[in-house]
């Protein structure tokens, strides 16, 4: 059934820490950011993205994701968010209790599909924030963000369906993999989906996994 919003914001805070410089973006970047912005507001307010933009956002996702570490350091103020599993709705109002990217952070432990009945949507607008906030959300890898799974509880044929076939479910899954698998909050606190295996006794066994 739906999530309780309220109940799955975890908030752990310290003295306000700023994130990058205050260098001015380019022209490339603020036009990239504005397309952006149009996407985001597209899915949260009418559908789905074309099968072309959800290339082209896979692609920019997986170049962020594959230069953070599988032990990805997170620092406070940052609110963490549990299993969304394709309850679009509840994200969005996620997003209203906890408030918005790029004014709050966020770190979610993952399963961002399957069950719920919209999936894509979900799993579309956490990589577009991610692509847009890259420094304010966290996003790691719960035990949906496979193939073999997502082809049981309804990913799969979420995708087929919208997309008339298996391409865009390939493009999200292949993403899948350049997931972390933990985070740690400020060097105190480790953050997982799920758990992981006893013979992972350190920080730095975790880091040295190749995913």
């Amino acid at each position: 059934g739906p999530i309780a919003p309220s109940r799955n914001l975890l908030r752990f805070c310290v003295p306000r820490l700023r994130f990058g410089g205050d260098e001015m973006p380019s022209n490339e970047e603020v036009q990239a950011n504005a397309e952006l912005d149009d996407q985001i507001d597209h899915v949260m307010t009418k559908g789905e993205l074309s099968e072309a933009q959800c290339k082209v956002l896979c692609e920019k996702v997986r170049e962020i994701l594959q230069e953070e570490s599988n032990c990805q350091p997170v620092r406070c103020p940052v609110t963490v968010c549990g299993d969304i599993h394709g309850q679009f709705l509840d994200l969005k109002e996620l997003f209203r209790i906890g408030g918005p990217l790029p004014e709050t952070n966020y770190l979610f432990l993952g399963d961002y599909v399957d069950r719920g009945y919209y999936s894509v949507k979900t799993v579309t607008m956490m990589f577009l924030q991610k692509v847009r906030y890259k420094e304010r959300i966290t996003l790691l890898r719960g035990n949906h963000e496979s193939r073999q799974i997502t082809q049981v509880y309804g990913f799969f044929d979420e995708c087929v369906r919208a997309y008339s076939g298996p391409s865009v479910w390939k493009l999200f899954t292949d993403s899948f993999d350049y997931l972390p698998v933990t985070a740690v909050i400020e060097n105190q606190i480790i953050c997982m989906h799920g758990g992981i295996s006893p013979s992972l006794d350190s920080l730095d066994n975790i880091r040295q996994l190749d995913r």
